[in-house]
């Protein structure tokens, strides 16, 4: 990688452009940082579960970094932060923290930036409020509406059982508090970061109004867990808004981004390591998404719920560790193919929902 008349490029010679290709073999270790443009620091903090990293990245400000996104609120990634902006960060202050989207893993720490470091919070208005309703409502066990959920998924009687006697997980438990007031931003703005000014637009399906950013000024693209190379966000249905169509929502999307993207734009996202290859990947979200519903319609020519349908949308054997969003997911698949007509819907005895493929 290296820079050129203001613009970042790939070297890629004797190479087919049409391809997915990585930069950098390996990520930044703990409490270091790895400078994919001029101004534009890489970082990692971890996460305790199977997916064990988010990506962060800081921007150069001169006198400050604007960084995006934040990781959980954890005694261990504060205690990186520090060492971060002891180290690669200079000793600069964090005067602005911008999130991409509401997950836990973004906004974690972003209310403790504003807090303790008098950082500037910069989202999406459905961020800012999505999280705000969520580090309010803590719960020792799951309540009423989440059980109902449940039962109506499918989920295996055992880990239903389970779930019902222990404390479910709750943001606030990774989040911290977040003060009142931050700087929206909207599909359609411009905002300058590093140096750069970025086009905003906005992805849906993994999370709401989930903001991209797209750099006029070189090929950066700050992709979030909207467009992932190796592995596909996760797409999920929830109590708190069970006839959703995150599905939908998720290929409008792709379809809409794929008409900014090029094969010479580097992807900055959340999980993994940066790629280039951005209108490949977007095709293969989009089919991957597609063969998901049609395989799905075929395995539903009988009555199934969603906790009978993980063989045909992930294809693999689906751990206790992922069984929660794996069920989410296949909610959300199903109620798609209900909503649009192309499947039946009706109440078993059980109370799940079980969905048939619709005749004619």
């Amino acid at each position: 990688l290296f820079a050129n008349t203001g613009r970042v490029r790939l070297l890629m010679r004797d190479q087919p452009p049409e391809v997915l290709r990585y930069p950098w073999e390996t990520p930044p270790r703990e409490g270091e940082a790895i400078e994919v443009a001029p101004g534009v620091l890489w970082m990692r903090l971890p996460l305790p579960m199977k997916l064990d990293h988010v990506n962060i990245y800081a921007l150069d400000e001169g006198e400050g970094w604007t960084e995006i996104d934040t990781g959980f609120a954890s005694k261990r990634s504060k205690a990186i932060w520090a060492r971060l902006m002891a180290g690669p960060l200079g000793g600069k202050p964090v005067t602005r923290a911008v999130v991409t989207h509401h997950h836990p893993d973004n906004v974690g720490l972003a209310g403790w930036f504003q807090s303790e470091h008098g950082a500037e919070l910069v989202t999406t208005r459905t961020a800012w409020l999505f999280s705000r309703m969520l580090t309010l409502d803590a719960q020792e066990r799951p309540v009423a509406e989440t059980i109902e959920f449940y039962k109506s998924a499918g989920m295996d009687p055992e880990i239903l059982e389970q779930r019902s006697a222990e404390r479910p997980f709750n943001f606030a438990d990774v989040v911290a508090p977040m003060p009142l007031g931050f700087t929206r931003i909207k599909q359609g703005d411009v905002i300058r970061m590093g140096g750069r000014d970025w086009d905003v637009h906005m992805g849906n399906g993994h999370a709401p109004e989930h903001a991209t950013f797209w750099s006029r000024n070189d090929n950066l693209v700050l992709s979030g867990d909207q467009i992932l190379p190796s592995i596909s966000p996760n797409i999920g249905v929830y109590a708190t808004e069970p006839m959703a169509v995150p599905v939908a929502d998720w290929l409008e999307a792709c379809e809409r981004l794929a008409t900014l993207a090029s094969a010479e734009h580097l992807a900055l996202r959340g999980h993994k390591l940066p790629f280039t290859g951005l209108p490949v990947r977007r095709r293969q979200l989009i089919d991957n998404h597609h063969g998901a519903l049609r395989r799905l319609i075929d395995h539903i020519d009988t009555p199934k719920a969603a906790g009978e349908c993980f063989a045909p949308l992930f294809r693999r054997k689906i751990g206790s560790g992922e069984y929660g969003l794996a069920l989410v997911e296949a909610v959300a698949h199903l109620s798609h193919l209900y909503q649009s007509g192309l499947a039946t819907r009706t109440r078993r005895g059980d109370g799940a929902w079980v969905y048939q493929r619709k005749e004619g």
